[in-house]
C-alpha cells in the first residue's frame, strides 16, 4: 500500500504524520546490513504525488542495504527538547528502487537532489504515532494495511 492509499484510508493520521515529517528536514532511516544487524542513517524524505519517496546518494550504504533487503523503518525527527509536538511517528515498510528515467526526472525537477541519486518508492507495512494525552495517558496509534487504526492508551 502506498502513501496515497494510506492517506485515503486514514486521512487524519496521514496528515499528522506528514506534519511531523515536515517539521524538520532530517530524519532517521533504519535498514538491515549484510549480516542482518540494523543500520541507522540520516535521511530526507518527500511526500509527492501520493508516494513516500526516499532519495539517497549513489552507492550509499543505506541504498545498498535497501537494494539487498527492502525492509526499512523511518523515524521522524523528534525535534529539540522534550516537547515532541504532534507526537512521535514511525513508518515501516519496503522500498523498491525506481530506475524509470521519466519518474526520476519528475522527482528531480521537484526536489532538485544532487545527481546522480538512488530513488526508492515505498510500500507501507505499518504507521505508528505515539503521544501523551492530557499529561496522563501514553497513546499509541497503530495502522497496518487492511486494518483500521488501533489505539492503545496507558496510564
Amino acid at each position: 500500500m502506498n502513501w496515497a492509499a494510506f492517506s485515503a484510508a486514514e486521512p487524519d493520521l496521514a496528515k499528522t504524520v506528514e506534519e511531523r515529517f515536515g517539521a524538520f528536514t532530517h530524519h532517521v532511516l533504519a535498514t538491515l546490513r549484510k549480516d542482518g544487524s540494523p543500520r541507522t542513517s540520516g535521511l530526507e524524505v518527500r511526500f509527492l504525488n501520493g508516494e513516500l519517496w526516499l532519495g539517497m546518494m549513489p552507492d550509499s550504504l543505506k541504498a545498498l542495504d535497501l537494494l539487498r533487503d527492502p525492509r526499512f523503518a523511518l523515524q521522524a525527527n523528534p525535534g529539540e527538547g522534550q516537547t515532541m509536538g504532534g507526537g512521535d511517528v514511525r513508518i515501516s515498510g519496503r522500498a523498491s528502487e525506481v530506475t524509470d528515467p521519466e519518474t526520476k526526472a519528475a522527482y528531480g525537477e521537484e526536489v532538485e537532489p544532487p545527481e546522480p541519486f538512488h530513488l526508492f518508492r515505498t510500500e507501507l507495512t505499518e504507521v505508528v504515532r505515539t503521544y501523551v494525552e492530557d499529561e496522563k495517558y501514553l497513546v499509541v496509534q497503530v495502522w497496518k494495511p487492511g486494518e483500521p487504526v488501533r489505539t492503545l492508551k496507558r496510564t
